[in-house]
């Protein structure tokens, strides 16, 4: 490029960015003598600098920026055709009349359970076995009889803990037992042995016990909870040894514990015992409960262990044990 003699050139350093090195550049800008062209590219490359460094793309000039009217139309007829379809959508959901239906099938609950705390004779359910029967008589013994009764047999009677092993697994009962008759009884897979030497205390209450429901029995088990930690687990007193519908007479002395009961399963439930109906009764000093008639066929019962502290609790259970088939 040609430059006049008497033309005043300016002479500038331009520090350019490129791949991270900076290269000095000297370039004459005069009146028309630098080229437009390469005004641009600095400038370009000026933007590119204060962006991120050397990195950054070429800035797009603002005809490649610009969309053609075509494709703009497409765009704007793909939105429409979009919007549409969804206001045809909406109209129809708008137009469909709602209709609430009821759901036919009938959400099955767990019956309440039942609290027996009052003196009577209940009939607790009814089957093709018979009728299940509990008789419950708070105060049998009057409280102070209850409370030496307690304390000697408490000191008497010869209290054991049995060992049960179950699928090469020992554990011990979660309370003590004795056991009284002429015969041995078996239960849990475990036998305890005949006892004919009888408590005078225990054959005492036995005959009156026998006076007072008109029931006669032969042999009697005791249970000791020592505190709340005992218990008995879910179980039914239809040993072979009992009959049919052996009659069970329950004597409790000392703390209260709660004694639960619930319906065993129709063969429909597949041992299930979600639904099954249940009671409560709170067992106080002295209380007796009579089981008679399909109750333990039907029903099984147990004393849970408690969250609260318990004092100890001493439970004679009276039953009649047979040898043979005399008792069905």
């Amino acid at each position: 490029m040609f430059v006049p003699e008497d033309t005043q050139t300016q002479h500038f350093i331009v520090h350019t960015c490129r791949c991270g090195s900076v290269e000095p550049r000297i370039l004459q800008v005069g009146l028309g003598l630098v080229p437009e062209t390469e005004v641009k590219i600095m400038d370009d490359k000026r933007r590119r600098a204060r962006v991120q460094g050397g990195w950054a793309g070429p800035v797009k000039s603002r005809a490649a920026s610009r969309a053609t009217p075509e494709a703009s139309l497409a765009r704007n007829n793909v939105t429409v055709g979009t919007g549409q379809a969804w206001m045809r959508r909406e109209q129809l959901l708008l137009e469909k009349p709602y209709i609430f239906k009821e759901s036919t099938k009938m959400e099955r609950k767990a019956p309440e359970t039942r609290v027996i705390d009052k003196q009577g004779l209940y009939e607790i359910s009814t089957s093709p076995t018979g009728a299940s029967r509990i008789n419950l008589i708070p105060g049998f013994i009057d409280s102070k009889e209850a409370d030496w009764m307690f304390e000697q047999l408490l000191q008497e009677i010869p209290w054991g803990q049995r060992t049960h092993i179950r699928q090469d697994l020992s554990f011990e009962e979660p309370r003590l037992t004795s056991w009284y008759g002429e015969l041995p009884y078996t239960y849990s897979r475990l036998t305890m042995n005949p006892n004919p030497h009888w408590h005078p205390l225990l054959t005492s209450l036995k005959k009156h016990i026998e006076e007072v429901t008109s029931h006669t029995f032969n042999s009697l088990l005791c249970n000791l909870y020592r505190n709340e930690k005992d218990s008995v687990d879910w179980h039914s007193d239809d040993e072979l040894s009992l009959g049919r519908n052996p009659v069970i007479a329950s004597l409790s002395f000392g703390a209260t514990r709660v004694f639960e009961m619930r319906k065993k399963p129709t063969p429909e439930e597949s041992g299930d015992y979600t639904y099954v109906e249940r009671i409560r009764i709170p067992l106080d000093h002295g209380t007796l409960l009579m089981m008679e008639g399909a109750t333990q066929e039907d029903w099984q019962h147990r004393v849970p262990k408690e969250y609260h502290a318990r004092e100890a609790r001493i439970n004679l259970t009276f039953r009649t044990i047979y040898t043979g088939h005399e008792g069905f």
